[in-house]
């Protein structure tokens, strides 16, 4: 099964586009690498989900980092998730998927969901805490993960998603980013396997 290419949809070409022109090289390759990770780990746990809606959500769960799309008073996902949510809506989604779309989103930083109660939700949590910091890569083969890192290097990416998660806890001290700053995460993310030389 392919986990590198993107579903065959006009709003999945879109989200990469939207994606190509406002995300930094480091951030856009973290968005398809989450995208790889889940589709694999989804695979290999058999969990079944809706391809469309987590490609577009991964690719785009970040783009509020970006200073484009920062919100000085929203937290980075609820930011994102209204950005996305308004994407969506240019892409022909109704509202339930759009709102769908940015509970994915949200929920990335948030405690772990369930496979069975939202898959989507779950693959991208896997996917973005293996990505960032390193939690679970046991789970994938080494050599899904050497192919991963050849397609989509990761180009600096500890240290650049690190000053963007400080500049969201230094600005909005109560959001979930805040608290990861708090805690080992920072130690964690730059002792990430996937930077090893």
């Amino acid at each position: 099964m392919d986990f590198f290419s993107r579903p065959d949809s006009r709003a999945a070409e879109a989200a990469l586009a939207v994606c190509d022109e406002h995300a930094e090289p480091w951030l856009r390759n973290h968005s398809l690498r989450a995208y790889s990770w889940a589709a694999a780990y989804g695979a290999a746990t058999r969990v079944e989900y809706d391809g469309e809606l987590l490609y577009v959500a991964a690719v785009l769960h970040d783009l509020a980092l970006v200073p484009a799309f920062d919100s000085h008073a929203l937290p980075f996902e609820e930011a994102g998730a209204r950005l996305a949510a308004v994407f969506a809506a240019g892409a022909g989604w109704g509202p339930v998927r759009r709102e769908r779309l940015g509970e994915v989103i949200v929920l990335h930083m948030r405690e772990d969901v369930a496979a069975e109660e939202d898959p989507e939700s779950h693959l991208l949590q896997v996917a973005v805490s293996a990505d960032v910091s390193g939690r679970r890569l046991d789970e994938f083969p080494a050599g899904f993960r050497a192919e991963l890192l050849e397609r989509w290097p990761r180009l600096g990416f500890a240290p650049a998603f690190l000053d963007r998660f400080r500049d969201q806890a230094d600005r909005k001290p109560s959001c979930a980013a805040a608290d990861l700053v708090r805690g080992d995460w920072p130690e964690r993310v730059l002792a990430n396997p996937l930077d090893a030389p």
